[in-house]
């Protein structure tokens, strides 16, 4: 990849909430990222909080070096939605580029402080704070008026999906930027059962958003037509534990059908795929839709929620379907009717979604992000 000679001399920090060991679709979209940056900048860092939040009580290693990336964690207080990290400053000071993840405290923090800290600015937004309808009234209070203001402190700010720039446009007009997210399309690649299965899944953190209730009440009708069908359900608790989501399964009879499966490592995750053939999401939200392009580089069939995000998945690729999972009925049926579609055409899906997905490699997302960082820098824009 080439280097340019200014960002070969520069030390670019990363700040997120959350890094590894915790996971998730911001986590390893910043592992990702550093691990691409590793070769093009003089220094590479990530400042993030000192607890994963499913795991409160453990407090973990002030530094750490993972993949080559040096971590750097720091204390926080209040809410894990908006964790105040009183060192953020300092542990900046070192950093000629700052690139922020998310709207939350340090992307307000470090706005509110650039005239002290004053370093180059940069946001992802990750889908901002509009993943769930929770407080609606309020966000949109304060994305109008605080999230305005902070937006005008960042040399750009760079929004992962159309449904995004168009909400963010709103406020930070010229200095929004579309860079579609970069995702490891080897890691499950390929890995769809070659022959038609009735075993789908489903990929994520057990958050309100992803709307697994409606999941589970959609396979609730399926296994009652057709008791041959299977779910497994891959993530990380997050607002809804493992428990509570073993409960919901068993409340609705499920207990035979649904797997759930907390904190798989990816080879196992990827021998588990090699028996399904479908991908299922009744998500509500998605700030990129990682999940989607990962199943869909696996081969997997996608039968998902028309959100936004999603949406625009299915104008661009026709072998993703839509359907809403408000409609138990509508879904069951439709993945009956796609099931015995897929009977004749299933390699030439599976080739055809596996294709789909190749723009999305993290080399090229990288070049992107840095030549962003060089065409701010180097036009002297000013915050």
């Amino acid at each position: 990849m080439h280097t340019s000679p200014f960002l070969a001399r520069q030390e670019i920090v990363h700040v997120v909430r959350q890094y590894a060991p915790g996971i998730g679709g911001l986590e390893e979209f910043v592992a990702s990222l550093a691990a691409q940056q590793r070769g093009m900048f003089a220094k590479v860092r990530v400042v993030t909080c000192d607890r994963v939040f499913s795991d409160l009580e453990t407090k973990l290693a002030a530094h750490e070096v993972i993949d080559g990336v040096e971590v750097e964690r720091i204390p926080f207080l209040g809410s894990t939605r908006y964790p105040v990290m009183p060192g953020l400053w300092r542990a900046i000071r070192s950093a000629d580029i700052v690139h922020v993840h998310g709207i939350d405290f340090a992307f307000d923090a470090l706005a509110a402080t650039r005239i002290l800290h004053k370093k180059p600015l940069f946001v992802t937004t990750h889908g901002g704070f509009f993943h769930t309808q929770a407080y609606a009234t309020l966000k949109k209070i304060w994305f109008q008026t605080l999230t305005r203001a902070s937006a005008t402190g960042y040399r750009a700010v760079v929004c992962c999906s159309e449904s995004d720039r168009e909400t963010f446009s709103k406020i930070a007009g010229k200095r929004v930027r579309l860079i579609f997210n970069g995702v490891d399309i080897e890691k499950f690649s390929g890995a769809a059962s070659k022959t038609l299965s009735r075993r789908a899944v489903t990929i994520g953190r057990f958050s309100n958003n992803k709307r697994l209730d409606l999941l589970l009440d959609m396979f609730a009708k399926l296994a009652a037509q057709d008791p041959e069908w299977r779910l497994e359900i891959f993530g990380v608790p997050f607002d809804i534990t493992g428990e509570e989501l073993e409960s919901m399964v068993a409340a609705r009879n499920l207990t035979q059908a649904v797997k759930i499966s907390v904190g798989l490592p990816v080879d196992e995750i990827r021998q588990a795929l090699e028996r399904a053939s479908f991908f299922l999401s009744a998500s509500e939200y998605e700030g990129f839709g990682l999940a989607l392009i990962e199943a869909m580089s696996a081969g997997l069939i996608p039968l998902v929620q028309p959100n936004e995000a999603y949406r625009a998945f299915a104008e661009e690729h026709g072998d993703v379907e839509l359907c809403d999972f408000s409609d138990a009925d509508a879904v069951a049926r439709k993945l009956q009717s796609l099931h015995a579609r897929m009977d004749e055409n299933l390699a030439d899906s599976q080739i055809a979604l596996m294709d789909a997905v190749q723009t999305y490699s993290w080399a090229q997302t990288a070049k992107t992000y840095s030549a962003l960082y060089e065409s701010c820098l180097s036009r002297g824009d000013i915050a």
